[in-house]
């Protein structure tokens, strides 16, 4: 389905950069390895089995309270396991003004975890102040790099540190665009000088809904960019899929994850289950499959 852009301006409201000290950008994170994101139904398990998990990530805003139980639980996690950020409510693409308060609990947040970094995605999410809960696509126009990558840059410096940007699925597509997704991705990345999550789910999904080549999506992104991968189920409908993370990974996205694997080397990869939420052992055993994958990649030899 296309979708016809409106012609307006994507010029943002004036953002008032806030008093913080930017740490030192550095190079690209080093590789975390094979991590999990951490859910409710598994607490009690990490808490005490310790499972061989290198790393977890966590959705930001179930975290962004002035205290309770899950920031009790998530302090006694991050004592013993590596962690990074996921948000879904930056909405980086809209043209509503940047939200103070939000990024404001982000940082304090982040004060607390100490994450290796922060990540959310390439959307955006409401506009006039109400948020639609979805991630929305943007289109792939020069006038769209400038807007977002603005954005992008306003964030890092009120958190003193680099994002991570994902791709995410698409549904619809805009009539008007000036490049693929992957060009789009990888401008803005470089225009913000920001890091990138890939999910490989999401290529495969957007891939098949828009008949473009999920292959030329990873070989298409600059490699030094990416810090972490997402991999997740989904539902095939049959004209279209789902990104639902309900389900375990299918064997095409387990492909084009070795796909991945040669194009970038390695980096942090985890597993994603918001929905369906299976036994932890379930999930260890798809992150063995992955860490496989990975292992016999780089038995391969060198990236491509």
């Amino acid at each position: 389905m296309h979708i016809v852009c409106p012609a307006v301006s994507l010029m943002d409201h004036q953002f008032e950069r806030m008093s913080v000290t930017p740490d030192s950008i550095g190079n690209r994170p080093s590789n975390l390895g094979f991590g999990l994101g951490l859910r409710t139904q598994h607490y009690a398990e990490v808490l005490e089995a310790k499972p061989a998990v290198d790393w977890f990530e966590i959705i930001s805003e179930n975290y962004m309270i002035p205290g309770g139980q899950p920031l009790a639980i998530l302090d006694r996690v991050r004592a013993d396991y590596p962690m990074v950020m996921h948000g879904v409510s930056l909405s980086i693409g809209s043209t509503d003004p940047l939200d103070t308060d939000y990024l404001r609990d982000l940082k304090t947040l982040a004060d607390r975890v100490e994450p290796r970094w922060i990540s959310d995605h390439l959307c955006w999410t409401g506009v006039n102040g109400l948020n639609l809960h979805d991630l929305l696509p943007l289109p792939y126009t020069e006038e769209a790099v400038a807007h977002v990558a603005g954005r992008i840059r306003q964030v890092q410096d009120f958190l003193g540190r680099r994002i991570a940007i994902e791709n995410v699925s698409s549904y619809v597509t805009f009539a008007q665009y000036a490049m693929t997704e992957w060009e789009f991705v990888s401008a803005i990345a470089e225009a913000a000088d920001c890091w990138l999550l890939f999910d490989v789910n999401n290529i495969y999904v957007s891939g098949f809904n828009h008949d473009y080549d999920a292959q030329a999506f990873i070989e298409g992104v600059p490699r030094d960019r990416v810090v972490q991968i997402h991999l997740a189920g989904h539902s095939h409908n049959g004209t279209h899929i789902v990104d639902t993370h309900d389900a375990p990974v299918v064997d095409d996205v387990w492909a084009l994850y070795a796909a991945a694997c040669r194009h970038f080397g390695p980096v942090s990869t985890m597993i994603e289950r918001d929905d369906n939420i299976p036994p932890l052992q379930d999930l260890l055993a798809e992150l063995d499959q992955a860490r496989s994958i990975a292992a016999s990649v780089a038995g391969e030899g060198a990236v491509t």
